[in-house]
């Protein structure tokens, strides 16, 4: 059975920092591409950042030069380190599994974390 568990969500104000974790359990980690996907409130899902298998890296314009994606594979477990918040990041964001070695294609979502960004 999949599972992804997202965790580290909470209020941060604007310039802070948070690290959201995926413990994942269910499939092969080390052979998945996996991403992160937020959807703010009234609006549709968004694909925020991915990282394949050997570690190539992708992040929404949005989010690029603030956010970093890392994995763990002994740990088996995602990351999501996010610097220099802004209220638009506000949003519950997902842990996803993606289907195959692409990006946006998801297999698989996780219950997600909430994330509110104010002052």
């Amino acid at each position: 059975q999949v599972q992804l568990v997202e965790s580290g969500g909470g209020l941060a104000q604007p310039g802070g920092s948070l690290r959201l974790s995926c413990a994942v359990s269910g499939f092969t980690f080390t052979r998945s591409t996996m991403s992160w996907a937020r959807q703010a409130p009234g609006k549709g899902l968004e694909w925020v950042a991915g990282i394949s298998t050997i570690g190539i890296r992708d992040y929404a314009d949005s989010v690029k030069g603030r956010f970093t994606i890392s994995r763990d594979y002994a740990k088996n477990t995602l990351y999501l380190q996010m610097n220099n918040l802004k209220p638009e990041d506000t949003a519950l964001y997902y842990c996803a599994k993606e289907r195959g070695e692409v990006f946006k294609n998801y297999e698989y979502l996780g219950r997600g974390t909430h994330v509110t960004v104010s002052p």
